[in-house]
């Protein structure tokens, strides 16, 4: 047996959502846990995402006195498996059955111990919501905003988020369309007395995935969890017979060995920030265009391999199609084009100067196609064209650009304004021809109010509020003929890889055969995704991560049966 220099019941490797999920079912079954974090900080990757979580069947859905079900979810999610056309080891009908089910369970578990959490916008559909079991409003749960000060010292240690002020990502939406919706200003205006109220009483509020987080944090620390950062797990020990029984970290450069007496759950994050393995499993993309952390190497997706663990889908990574606008590399949030291209009075065009899909609908899917494409012919960088009709009504990069250029961007050439087509063509280096033609093509589709090369606008997602405009008229589709015209470069970024490690429904890791690597778990984006190769909605990481990290320790703990 091996020898260890501490034993815990339920070692977890990476701090993200999904662990402290299965923590706090840990320590209320009475068992120790221990989780290593890598980076100085906790969280993750969650804490800089929207922190939103796809739940079918949550108990918001019924509150609000609509329906949902455990089948129509598990048809929802089969269906889209025939989207891809590719096999997804990751996601089997026992796992997507699982997640219909033990989803709901989990937030209501949260809940019960404490974890404020509310429904998403309420226009925030599935990301094929015409398909059969997709929904049209939204299945999303997003945890309410949290003040920081509620961790005392330990909120130095907590990830920061990209939205540190007390208001929901649904009036973050709002105050997106601030020419369009006419309550925006009354939105800013209620959420700037907000802060100034938070101010007045030493308050200090976050939200997204930060107050998902920041509100799990408190609660595993309430709970007795050991956090410890600074901790890297180099190696999974195996004992003799193959199980997983302790691993070796090392806190402060010093390896110690750490026993785990039910078992080892891995959720360390993908491999965004290793071009090497990008390279491999992704070509075309760039670590450089990730919002991950700088921690996501993918150290536990070659451990677990190693172990005999199968790792697959992973060409998959969760899309976030973004512009690289001057000074992009010192945000702590690159600018993003989904809320650009999908937008009425513009569309995306490759370095041929045709348009090649649908520019609303899911950004996983978004930058697959532009990945795709550039195989083709050149679309990385890819085009985004828009009018003085967009100028006036929304952002490009975070900067209103109708009456004058940003001064961050004068003379930088990011930004290409002409008075003809043509023009702009020359300007982005795409032929004149061919530009002008794919636009007045667009056009008579806009008059018709209906795409026919893509079906742009058909969905209910095309026309959110996150992606078109449900303030508008035109919603999503609008015609680009108003002189000047603009364009900016637009490039596959991604929020996480969507590969990793083959569980099954009780998140153990398997090996080719289909064995079970006893006391081995895994969730998050270190798996390979329950969800397939296709993206269903808002929060089809979070959500996963957290159930099956949930799920694994329910497992491991031996309660499937005793914790409904």
């Amino acid at each position: 047996m091996a020898q260890f220099d501490e034993t815990f019941d339920w070692v977890v490797v990476g701090s993200g959502a999904g662990s402290m999920a299965s923590a706090l079912l840990m320590r209320q079954a009475g068992k120790s846990v221990l989780i290593l974090e890598k980076a100085d900080v906790v969280g993750g990757t969650t804490c800089k995402s929207g922190g939103v979580m796809w739940i079918p069947n949550n108990r918001f859905i019924a509150e609000d006195g609509e329906s949902d079900s455990v089948e129509a979810a598990v048809t929802y999610l089969d269906a889209l498996q025939n989207l891809d056309g590719n096999p997804a080891p990751g996601s089997t009908p026992e796992k997507r059955r699982a997640y219909a089910t033990q989803a709901s369970k989990m937030i209501d578990f949260l809940i019960d111990n404490g974890i404020e959490l509310q429904r998403g916008h309420h226009y925030w559909p599935d990301y094929y919501d015409e398909m059969p079991g997709g929904f049209k409003t939204t299945r999303t749960v997003v945890a309410k905003p949290f003040n920081l000060k509620e961790l005392g010292p330990w909120r130095k240690k907590l990830r920061k988020g990209f939205v540190e002020v007390n208001a929901t990502l649904s009036e973050g939406m709002q105050l997106g369309h601030m020419r369009t919706n006419p309550n925006a200003k009354k939105t800013l205006a209620k959420i700037a007395l907000r802060t100034i109220g938070d101010k007045l009483r030493g308050r200090q509020y976050t939200t997204a995935g930060a107050c998902l987080q920041g509100r799990l944090l408190k609660a595993a620390l309430e709970a007795g969890v050991d956090i410890r950062t600074e901790a890297p797990v180099r190696e999974i020990i195996l004992d003799d017979a193959g199980k997983a029984v302790g691993v070796v970290a090392e806190p402060g450069g010093k390896a110690i060995r750490v026993g785990a007496n039910l078992g080892i759950l891995v959720n360390a994050g993908g491999f965004a920030h290793n071009q090497a393995m990008r390279d491999k499993y992704i070509p075309g993309s760039q670590s450089k265009w990730s919002q991950t952390p700088k921690e996501d190497t993918g150290d536990m997706h070659i451990e677990l391999e190693r172990l005999g663990g199968v790792l697959a889908q992973m060409d998959q990574m969760v899309g976030f199609q973004m512009t690289e606008a001057p000074g992009w590399e010192k945000e702590y949030v690159m600018p993003g084009m989904q809320s650009v291209t999908a937008k009425p009075h513009a569309i995306l065009v490759d370095q041929t100067g045709e348009r090649y899909m649908n520019e609303g609908g899911s950004y996983e899917l978004f930058c697959e196609n532009m990945l795709k494409r550039d195989r083709e012919v050149g679309a990385i960088p890819s085009w985004a064209i828009m009018d003085q009709q967009y100028a006036e009504k929304y952002q490009v990069a975070g900067k209103w650009i109708d009456k004058k250029i940003p001064k961050a961007w004068e003379g930088t050439g990011y930004l290409h304004k002409a008075d003809t087509l043509e023009e702009l063509a020359q300007s982005i280096g795409v032929p004149a021809d061919k530009l002008k033609a794919t636009v007045e093509r667009w056009n008579t589709f806009a008059r018709a109010g209906k795409d026919e090369d893509f079906h742009r606008g058909e969905r209910e997602y095309d026309k959110c509020g996150y992606v078109g405009d449900p303030f508008s008229e035109a919603k999503s589709i609008g015609t680009i003929e108003k002189a000047p015209f603009y364009s900016v470069s637009c490039v596959p970024g991604d929020v996480s890889t969507y590969g990793g490690v083959v569980t099954d429904e009780h998140s153990r890791v398997l090996r080719a055969d289909g064995s079970v690597i006893e006391g081995l778990y895994a969730t998050g984006v270190t798996t390979a995704s329950p969800m397939g190769n296709v993206y269903p909605g808002a929060g089809a990481s979070v959500g996963p991560s957290m159930t099956f990290g949930w799920l694994a320790a329910k497992h491991a703990a031996g309660l499937d049966n005793q914790i409904a």
